[in-house]
């Protein structure tokens, strides 16, 4: 097995992150509320980039502040209304927040409270309320806010974050963070700064975002690959201008925190006791406590990591455009940033690879109708493996029975799913089910193998070594079907796929 190559080092990494935070708290009465931006937990845009990177580092940052932290979570009421779905887990806000209550507390972290944002009286706000609270979570309700963000008087004022539910905290860092983006975490940091200043509390904010990282060049790979992980959002990075011209000193910020700068000054000038001795904000930058670019120990690795990244994105948007999820402009937009580095497609070796396999299929398949879909993943020990579609599998399935074979050194030859249990699935699907197709797909192919490995010894130990296919590159030739895109999420395959269909039909299980 080939060692897999570390760029990033997680304990000099959390040695300095912890330090930069208990040093801002000091500065501030010893009272902080500090915004998590970006992933609390599962930061698999973080591991890909910065290979070393513990996908869960936040935990363990909080694990060892524990005694001095309250965490509280924010969710926007528009978002629950309208059913958002985050993309990495394919589950809704509100879902996920369950979802990050839940693991927060598998790490032995709890959270004080949850915050519904700009509520107004939104039907499923009100039930996601009421599941919380017949939990046992404590809810705090904040009401939208004329004229926010612009009319700071307004704001910052009893009829502004002033009408917003106070939440009680007792230890003296307070982190606020969220199932995803603008789930109003600013606001409630600010709203929490105006109430502690009007009980005499000399609070202060903090914000804690991994990406980009401030302190390496603004086209630096993995600067540009946050850049492109935002294209849909329009988000891009910039040279914090007023760091430059406050220090005379370069770095780096992203357009939404430089260009709300002035107006989040003035509130904080407003809400902030004067006649305390409290830190100046000069800069965006200087609001940050993140320490992330001093873990970086091997630049050049990460900087290749961080232009696979940007392939990846690449793929992720033009399926997603083929889907009418995505705008065009998007997708425009993650090509240009490939241009500016000089990254192609070709790049991704399992790009080629899954292609060719397809165009052997069907050049093998000759006359025979139907669509024919290649796959191919590299392991860690840079050997290539490949799979096809056929009458009793799916190319994704055979794709992960074949490389569970490689590792485990199974001939090709040997089968791993008893013929029994196939015709017997195929009966279910077609008979009993009423399913276009009797192929199993991924998730079907992976409790087949399960079901085998209990009296096929070969079977049992090609299903232990699916836990070494974790972050294996894998590509389709199609886009996957909902059994073979969960299946693989599962198992933790970093996938992409071309923008086309598997099947002529509109409605695909």
């Amino acid at each position: 097995m080939i060692t897999r190559k570390t760029g990033f080092d997680n304990d000099k990494y959390l040695k300095e992150q912890t330090a930069a935070i208990l040093d801002r708290v000091k500065k501030f009465g010893n009272k902080l509320y500090l915004e998590f931006g970006g992933k609390l937990c599962f930061d698999y845009h973080a591991a890909r980039v910065l290979p070393g990177y513990d996908p869960n580092v936040k935990i363990r940052l909080l694990q060892q502040l524990r005694d001095k932290i309250d965490i509280v979570l924010c969710i926007y009421a528009g978002d629950i209304e309208k059913g958002r779905v985050r993309g990495d887990f394919g589950i809704t806000y509100d879902a996920a927040t369950f979802k990050l209550i839940d693991d927060l507390r598998k790490w032995g972290l709890d959270i004080l409270a949850v915050v519904i944002t700009r509520f107004a009286n939104q039907h499923a706000a009100v039930i996601f309320k009421n599941k919380l609270e017949h939990r046992g979570v404590k809810v705090y309700l904040h009401y939208p806010i004329d004229g926010y963000p612009v009319d700071v008087d307004s704001i910052v004022s009893d009829k502004g974050f002033g009408r917003n539910e106070y939440i009680e905290t007792k230890n003296p860092i307070v982190v606020v963070t969220a199932p995803g983006p603008n789930s109003g975490k600013l606001s409630t940091c600010l709203s929490q700064l105006y109430q502690e200043h009007k009980r005499h509390i000399n609070a202060g904010y903090a914000k804690f975002e991994t990406f980009p990282i401030w302190n390496i060049p603004l086209k630096h790979p993995v600067n540009v690959a946050y850049e492109a992980a935002t294209a849909d959002i329009q988000d891009f990075n910039l040279v914090d201008p007023f760091h430059l011209n406050k220090y005379n000193k370069t770095a780096i910020n992203y357009n939404r925190d430089v260009e709300s700068f002035p107006i989040l000054k003035l509130m904080l000038g407003k809400i902030l006791d004067k006649d305390v001795n409290l830190p100046v904000y000069n800069s965006p930058t200087d609001m940050g406590v993140n320490r992330a670019g001093f873990g970086i120990v091997d630049d050049k690795i990460v900087q290749e990591a961080a232009k696979q990244e940007l392939i990846r994105r690449y793929f992720r948007y033009h399926t997603e455009y083929v889907l009418g999820i995505e705008k065009k402009e998007t997708v425009d937009r993650v090509v240009l940033l490939m241009e500016e580095l000089g990254v192609k497609i070709q790049d991704r070796l399992v790009v080629e690879r899954a292609r060719k396999t397809a165009e052997e299929a069907e050049a093998a398949g000759k006359g025979n109708e139907g669509i024919y879909c290649g796959a191919a993943m590299q392991l860690r020990d840079g050997r290539m493996i490949c799979g096809k579609n056929s009458r009793l599998m799916h190319a994704a399935s055979s794709l992960i029975l074949n490389a569970v074979k490689a590792l485990a050194n199974i001939p090709d030859e040997i089968l791993l799913l008893s013929p029994h249990i196939i015709n017997q699935i195929a009966k279910l699907k077609e008979g009993v089910l009423n399913t276009d197709s009797e192929s199993l797909d991924l998730e079907e192919t992976l409790i087949a193998l399960s079901i085998s490995a209990t009296t096929n010894h070969t079977a049992e130990l090609a299903m232990n070594k699916l836990v070494e296919l974790r972050d294996c590159e894998v590509h389709l030739t199609h886009i996957p079907t909902p059994g073979d895109e969960v299946g693989l999420k599962r198992l933790g395959v970093n996938l992409t796929s071309d923008g086309n269909f598997s099947s002529r039909n509109l409605f695909v299980t």
